[in-house]
């Protein structure tokens, strides 16, 4: 089966990882989502931003954070997601939009709340001390 391959921003701030709850969803995810056919990583990944979250991602400054491998959410059928993951700074204030329910900052303490990809960004980000 082939898995689902989805791009994601990792953005902390004041030692909170940056994620969203989808509308109809209880579980917070990265910001990000699927590229169209033809997107690159850093053209799909700002356009993803820029619907979610309204904000405006530098394409200059994307630095690659990690490529996850993980079980999918939501998925009784063992699917998998590959998510490449990357930091870049960005302009605007992020506000849910579109899909978007809710925006929160997680600390490591909250991974629960998020599906297998989340908790183990969540995780990497405590081990290297960036987040609570």
């Amino acid at each position: 089966m082939t898995p689902i391959d989805a791009l994601a921003w990792v953005h902390v701030r004041d030692r909170r990882l940056l994620s969203v709850r989808t509308t109809g969803k209880e579980r917070f995810y990265l910001p990000g989502g699927k590229r169209e056919p033809g997107e690159g990583d850093v053209e799909g990944l700002c356009r993803e931003i820029r619907e979610e979250l309204g904000v405006a991602l530098d394409p200059l400054s994307f630095r690659f954070f990690a490529l996850l491998d993980e079980r999918a959410d939501g998925f009784a059928d063992g699917r998998r997601v590959r998510m490449t993951c990357y930091t870049a700074d960005h302009t605007g204030e992020p506000e849910p939009s579109a899909e978007i329910a809710e925006a929160a900052w997680l600390s490591a303490a909250d991974a629960a709340a998020c599906p297998p990809a989340g908790q183990r960004v969540l995780r990497m980000l405590a081990e290297a001390g960036l987040v609570d």
